[in-house]
């Protein structure tokens, strides 16, 4: 039997949207945060804050300031003992729930408030107008807090081609998946138009969601001037969307010291453990685009947590910054997402995505589903990076038969299950084969040049790329009824030394 003094449960979840009239009246980051924690104070009886050892704030990205916990402390006119500054990534909220979990677990009976909070928003329209914004004042760069994650490493020939953030990325494993289900570019589409479509609803329904308009599948899949292509086949409706206002908190302790606050028995939810692995930084560096080993063992982990069927999750979410994730990860749970909703929150796209923390509110809208629902499961799936570092959680409203799973790293199992990877050419040239590919877009929807990952007849994996000017190749990379992986080509520098690829 184990004691109330070391069972983890969520007592508290807040959640705030700024939507000011103009970007003067806009509230700032640690302006939201604060706001976020007051609604989960109230949301655990009021009295949790006064409890508070630990607050710890999820990497932020649209302000820059020399310590925002402990600005953040002292707007809330706290001084817990333990203060973080924590780290980037989309991962970050679960992991730090966790390990506040596992923190009870050896005895801790504080309260652990974990938030993050953005207004990407609001800073874009007072750059836009030229306002100026009257929050704390910006941090130097090199004053600004330095906090994990906040580079993602690459080699010198992707970062020379323009493959600089998740957008050019995340389509490399989409089209990778796509070519190994024998499916077209369309039928691919198709699928991910119709995921979102689902997120989209949801996201409708969510009083904390940022876009409210639900768009049909076919809306999400039509190009148009409103949803331009972003990088190929994403356009702008199935990309993470930013530019919000929003924050979440989450407040975690111990079954013993919820009940001493007086927290209601129907308000708690209990945390019964989950995953954490991670895939090579360097994309390049990866054994292959079809699936992630870290992804599926964290999977597998929560899984194998409820008796080893992903048909006991009555609520799900999976991560949603593009539709490949949450595609790859259905596809090791064995999930339909017409049976299963594979969100609660509403998805990166639709509900927002605030940078580093949609965990969090995807935790507050879990808890709440749960909640409505006592006894059911839930499973909150988050990833970080280029799919490069993941976490799942399992909560319910009923305690787990034997506490808390220990620790949470499936890095070895993860490890385990990687094939080879290739050896990396960065001056890779001659005859090769496509592995996977993308085209990235100009704002104004042209064609900027394609990328392509190749390999040659070693083994070797290298880059390349396809000219905006060689519209008769772009063309074959775009089509909607055929992929060009697995296709022939080569590679030749340009006068540049720029490798480009040509089929054969």
């Amino acid at each position: 039997m184990v004691s109330p003094e070391n069972i983890p449960v969520i007592v508290g979840v807040g959640e705030f949207i700024d939507r000011p009239s103009a970007p003067e009246n806009a509230l700032e980051p640690v302006a939201l945060m604060a706001e976020a924690i007051q609604q989960a104070n109230k949301d655990a009886g009021g009295d949790m804050l006064n409890r508070c050892a630990s607050i710890e704030v999820v990497g932020l990205m649209s302000w820059r300031y020399q310590n925002p916990v402990g600005l953040l402390c002292d707007k809330l006119g706290v001084s817990p003992p333990r203060q973080i500054n924590a780290s980037f990534g989309g991962e970050t909220p679960i992991r730090l729930i966790h390990e506040a979990a596992l923190r009870v677990v050896e005895g801790d009976q504080g309260s652990s408030i974990i938030v993050g909070g953005e207004a990407m928003n609001s800073l874009n329209k007072a750059m836009k107008s030229g306002t100026n914004l009257n929050w704390t004042p910006l941090a130097s760069k090199e004053d600004t807090v330095k906090v994990s994650g906040d580079r993602i490493e690459r080699s010198a020939i992707a970062k020379s081609l323009g493959v600089n953030d998740p957008a050019a990325m995340y389509p490399l494993y989409e089209m990778a998946l796509q070519a190994a289900e024998g499916k077209t570019p369309a039928q691919g589409t198709e699928e991910s138009a119709r995921l979102w479509a689902q997120y989209a609803e949801v996201a409708a329904n969510n009083p904390y969601a940022w876009i409210k308009s639900a768009p049909s599948a076919e809306e999400i899949a039509t190009v148009s001037p409103g949803n331009r292509m972003i990088n190929w086949p994403y356009p702008k409706y199935m990309v993470a969307n930013p530019a919000v206002n929003q924050s979440a908190a989450i407040i975690v302790t111990s079954l013993a010291s919820a009940r001493a606050a007086g927290v209601a028995e129907n308000n708690i939810v209990y945390l019964w453990g989950g995953g954490n692995a991670a895939e090579p930084d360097n994309f390049l560096f990866r054994d292959q685009y079809v699936t992630s080993p870290a992804m599926n063992a964290t999977l597998d982990r929560a899984v194998e947590i409820v008796g080893g069927d992903a048909k006991r999750f009555s609520k799900v979410e999976l991560y949603s910054c593009f539709p490949v994730v949450p595609k790859m990860a259905l596809r090791q749970l064995q999930l339909d997402p017409r049976e299963h909703c594979p969100t609660v929150a509403g998805g990166l796209t639709f509900f927002g995505g605030p940078l580093n923390n949609y965990m969090a509110h995807a935790t507050c809208a879990m808890v709440r589903a749960l909640r409505a629902a006592p006894g059911e499961l839930g499973l909150l799936y988050s990833n970080g990076g280029f799919i490069s570092k993941h976490h799942t959680m399992v909560i319910s409203t009923q305690a787990p038969e034997n506490g808390i799973a220990p620790g949470f790293s499936v890095q070895d199992e993860a490890d385990r299950r990687r094939h080879t990877v290739p050896p990396l050419n960065e001056s890779l040239s001659g005859p090769v084969t496509v592995e996977t590919f993308t085209v990235m877009y100009e704002r104004d929807g042209s064609p900027k040049q394609g990328v392509i990952v190749a390999r040659n007849s070693k083994g070797e994996r290298g880059m390349a790329c396809v000219p905006a000017t060689d519209t008769s190749t772009l063309a074959m990379l775009t089509s909607t009824e055929k992929s060009v992986i697995g296709m022939q080509g080569t590679i030749t520098p340009d006068a540049d030394g720029t490798p480009v690829w040509r089929p054969n």
